[in-house]
């Protein structure tokens, strides 16, 4: 079965194509950040706008390069949420139409279900069950995964996503969006023992996160330096490095917790947040004292794109999923444990 997948639930355009016999085929991505930096974060309307020009040629792209006509295709996958619904509808429509004039099936994907089984496209896939920790800049999530479909949460943020706190620290710091990258590449050269942030509800039972407390920590600190007139390079990157210290031990912490609350040895990091090299040691340090092993999607599928959706879309349409005809799914909420079992 070949299953073009397409991605469109925020600031970047993904198309693929899987084959469900020779594995991915091609993928193409489109990022939006460079536009979306200039406004400090994503400007809905303009994402919305900016899928619709290049969705269609990206498309014909991974055709191309896959060697597959359009009357080739067997379905067609796309994100049908969570998100933003301006972006949601392009992918969906744009899909629908497709389908609809090829007369094949096509089925709306659950976003953060792609996340949590990109690492599926690896050569060397973990078998099923294992822990995931989902960490993206909208979401922060640990879920038990017993296989497609049968998933339990564990655990989730109950205010900013890890993400969102980098962006937020980002901005503080006079950084660009994505904050990420930026506050990672500044705390290289920060001093680790000058601060230490807290590490918020690491002091409690449980696996729910909390990060607007680490967000308003962080300010207080910038804002105490700055009226003691010490508020230079230096000073900034030791900030950043202590924000980037407190989110990296609250993430190992809580996987900690979520491998030994379950007895499983496989641990799954997915979403834009799993590139940050702290977090790998300190999961690989974890992992490495349980006997347990962590899985990666590759550097460019951690962050959203269509080869994950095309994954998904082909193992549920194998299992006979598929829209109703002429009925378009665009939900930007949609808790993931109402999934169902294909």
């Amino acid at each position: 079965m070949r299953v073009l997948g397409i991605e469109t639930s925020c600031d970047e355009t993904g198309v693929a194509l899987y084959d469900t016999e020779r594995g991915l085929a091609a993928d193409a991505l489109y990022s939006q950040v460079a536009m979306h930096a200039e406004y400090g974060g994503v400007v809905p309307e303009l994402a919305s706008r900016d899928h619709t020009r290049r969705l269609l040629p990206l498309i014909q792209q991974v055709l191309d390069e896959a060697g597959v006509a359009r009357g080739e295709l067997d379905a067609i996958a796309y994100t049908a949420g969570p998100g933003l619904v301006g972006a949601l509808m392009v992918g969906a429509s744009t899909a629908h139409g497709m389908a609809r004039a090829l007369d094949i099936p096509v089925l709306g994907v659950h976003h953060m279900e792609g996340h949590l089984l990109a690492p599926m496209l690896e050569n060397a896939p973990p078998g099923f069950p294992f822990v995931a920790l989902l960490v993206s800049g909208g979401h922060t999530q640990l879920v038990e995964v017993h296989g497609l479909g049968r998933y339990t949460l564990l655990g989730e943020s109950v205010d900013d996503a890890a993400g969102e706190a980098f962006d937020k620290a980002a901005k503080m710091l006079g950084l660009d969006y994505p904050g990420g990258p930026h506050v990672a590449r500044l705390a290289e050269a920060g001093d680790p023992g000058r601060f230490r942030f807290p590490r918020p509800m690491t002091d409690r039972p449980g696996l729910d996160f909390s990060f607007s407390g680490l967000k308003t920590h962080t300010l207080t600190t910038l804002r105490q330096l700055e009226a003691e007139g010490a508020l230079d390079g230096a000073a900034q990157a030791d900030v950043a490095r202590a924000f980037e210290d407190a989110v990296v031990d609250t993430l190992v912490i809580k996987c900690r917790r979520a491998l030994d609350q379950t007895g499983l040895k496989r641990l799954v990091v997915a979403g834009g947040v799993s590139a940050n090299i702290r977090l790998r040691e300190g999961l690989a340090h974890e992992c490495a004292k349980r006997h347990a092993r962590a899985y990666y999607p590759r550097g460019r599928f951690c962050t959203d794109n269509g080869a994950m959706i095309a994954y998904v879309g082909a193992r549920r349409l194998q299992a006979g999923e598929h829209d109703e005809t002429g009925i378009m799914k665009a939900v930007p909420r949609w808790p993931m444990e109402t999934l169902s079992v294909p």
